[in-house]
């Protein structure tokens, strides 16, 4: 049986953070949720920072990441994560009140897993919030810690 992986979310809107905390605890998970306010906090978590300086990059089963954030924003923290040979593995799923195109395609761009537009209806954002934690946190095989210790083996054709 595998580990339970923390969920980071990481969104700066009080309203946002309540009904998102709100329907990940309905959705029954274990999973603890930790909750980073910024993009700089979020990477500082991620890097291990924080509590414990000492600690090893932080392996989250995935980030809910809000696209417009204080300190650094949403594209920014996507960027470091997928440049990160430690943190690349990570799911980030961006959810953002954003209907830009050119988010869309920046994200994807970037490497994002998903790209989730938050319903503007309660239910529905309730629902979203449920199905995409059960997704990550439970249904989706994680990338297995063994294989990001091994370097990859690179042969040409």
């Amino acid at each position: 049986m595998s580990e339970l992986k923390p969920i980071l979310l990481v969104e700066d809107n009080p309203k946002d953070l309540e009904l998102t905390l709100h329907a990940l605890e309905r959705s029954q998970l274990a999973n603890e949720v930790v909750v980073a306010r910024d993009g700089a906090e979020a990477l500082t978590w991620l890097a291990g920072g924080g509590a414990d300086p000492a600690a090893d990059a932080r392996d989250p089963a995935v980030v809910l990441l809000d696209l417009k954030l204080p300190k650094v924003d949403g594209l920014q923290v996507l960027e470091n994560i997928k440049r990160d040979p430690d943190l690349r593995h990570i799911p980030v799923v961006m959810l953002t009140a954003s209907k830009e195109e050119s988010d869309l395609v920046s994200s994807y761009s970037l490497g994002v897993n998903a790209f989730v537009v938050k319903p503007v209806d309660f239910k529905e954002f309730f629902k979203a919030i449920q199905e995409i934690g059960m997704f990550w946190a439970i249904l989706n095989e994680p990338f297995p810690r063994r294989a990001r210790q091994t370097p990859m083996k690179v042969t040409e054709a």
